[in-house]
């Protein structure tokens, strides 16, 4: 029996007494398992203290993702938060800084409990 090399493995995080099965970058595999006991626990496992900035770009993921059933484009995020935050905040960079595992794209989408695109590596 021969294994994928490109198979996904299936790792589990503990959220509040129950194990939420995750691939091995921290996207869930389950989109309806996703809670907010969800981004807490994954952010602590990446070691990232969730602020209201970050509930804020999360928000906006998931009702993006609600709306267009698209994952959002971080150009759609900038031009969002840079009207909601003003330009200090909303541009990149800063995105980027609260998200250093991947910016608001790769890990703002994992604590936002959307999946992976297939795209994405």
């Amino acid at each position: 029996m021969s294994t994928n090399p490109y198979a996904t493995r299936v790792e589990y995080l503990d959220v509040d007494g129950k194990r939420i099965a995750t691939d091995q970058e921290g996207y869930i595999q389950d989109m309806d398992d996703w809670t907010v006991g969800y981004v807490y626990a994954l952010a602590k496992k990446e070691r990232l203290e969730i602020t209201e900035d970050h509930w804020d770009v999360i928000r906006y993921i998931r009702d993006y993702y609600q709306m267009h059933r698209v994952q959002a484009q971080v150009r759609d995020m900038i031009k969002h938060f840079k009207q909601v935050w003003g330009p200090s905040r909303g541009n990149n960079r800063y995105l980027h800084d609260i998200f250093p595992r991947g910016g608001p794209q790769k890990q703002g989408n994992r604590l936002a409990g959307i999946r992976r695109t297939k795209g994405e590596h």
